[in-house]
C-alpha cells in the first residue's frame, strides 16, 4: 500500500494512491486556501471510513440494511507532543438491532485496520533523498 504527496504551493498538497488523487491545504488561518482536509481531518476520515465498511459489511451479510449508514468521529488535540488525543466513533445505524446485533455490529467495527492501527503503535521509518 502506497501513496504519494506532492506539494502543489503554499500549504497544499496532491495525495495520489493508484488512479485517484485529493487535495489537502489549510484553512485560511494557517496560511491555507482551505481547498481540502487538514491532514488530521484526514486522519479522522480515514478512521470513520474504514469503521463504516465494516459497519455496512456486517448489515448487509446479515440482510439487516444495504444503505443508511453514518459515521462521526471526533478527535481533540493534546499536547505534548502534539497529537490527537482521544478519538470518539459515532455510527449511525439504520435499524434497530438486538443485543446480539449491537455486539456483531460493535465486532465487525472493531475490525476496522485504521482502528487496530491506532491501537496498536507501529513502526515509523523516514528516509530523507537529498540530491547529491
Amino acid at each position: 500500500m502506497e501513496i504519494k504527496v506532492s506539494h502543489l504551493g503554499k500549504v497544499q498538497f496532491k495525495i495520489q494512491a493508484r488512479s485517484h488523487s485529493i487535495l489537502c491545504d489549510q484553512p485560511a488561518e494557517n496560511n491555507g486556501d482551505d481547498t481540502g482536509m487538514t491532514p488530521p481531518e484526514l486522519l479522522l476520515a480515514s478512521l470513520g471510513s474504514c469503521a463504516a465498511y465494516y459497519a455496512v459489511e456486517y448489515l448487509k451479510t446479515r440482510n439487516l440494511a444495504d444503505s443508511g449508514v453514518e459515521v462521526t468521529v471526533n478527535a481533540e488535540k493534546v499536547k505534548p507532543p502534539a497529537r490527537l488525543g482521544v478519538f470518539n466513533i459515532r455510527v449511525v445505524c439504520p435499524v434497530a438491532l438486538n443485543e446480539e446485533q449491537i455486539a456483531g455490529l460493535t465486532r465487525s467495527v472493531k475490525h476496522c485496520l485504521v482502528h487496530n492501527t491506532l491501537l496498536n503503535t507501529p513502526e515509523i521509518n523516514l528516509e530523507l533523498d537529498l540530491p547529491k
